[in-house]
């Protein structure tokens, strides 16, 4: 059943009120909080429903991965962008890291400094291509 907010103007209290479409038609919208009948309906903002495929080709773009390798800022930004996407706490290492590029501070600097970063991992530092000259 659809949900339906409204705003009294009189108390200037939002509520909403769940209605079929049938009812809707037939709906005098009274305030719960003060009994006014002074009421506008509120058009919320509207979600959509993305599924996990259309979140990763989202990050696939080969558009968004255009002169990463030259701007460690704008690299940083796409790390953590797909970070959110993946919706996955990749650790206090990757949260270093995208903070040193996000500051603009190169891969290869950042790797000197954490010489042991990515170990234990499937893949290196060198397979996702951070620290490639």
């Amino acid at each position: 059943m659809p949900i339906y907010e409204y705003v009294c103007l009189a108390c200037k209290r939002r509520f909403e009120v769940n209605l079929s479409f049938k009812e809707y038609d037939n709906y005098t919208p009274i305030c719960p909080h003060c009994q006014s009948n002074r009421v506008r309906r509120r058009i919320p903002r509207i979600r959509l429903a993305r599924s996990d495929e259309s979140h990763l080709d989202d990050l696939a773009d080969p558009a968004m991965l255009a002169g990463l390798e030259e701007d460690p800022k704008a690299m940083g930004r796409m790390m953590r962008k797909m970070s959110r996407e993946m919706g996955e706490d990749l650790g206090p290492e990757f949260d270093e890291v995208v903070g040193r590029l996000e500051a603009g501070q190169s891969p290869e600097d950042i790797e000197k400094t954490m010489p042991d970063l990515g170990e234990g991992m499937a893949g290196s530092m060198d397979d996702v291509g951070i620290g490639e000259e």
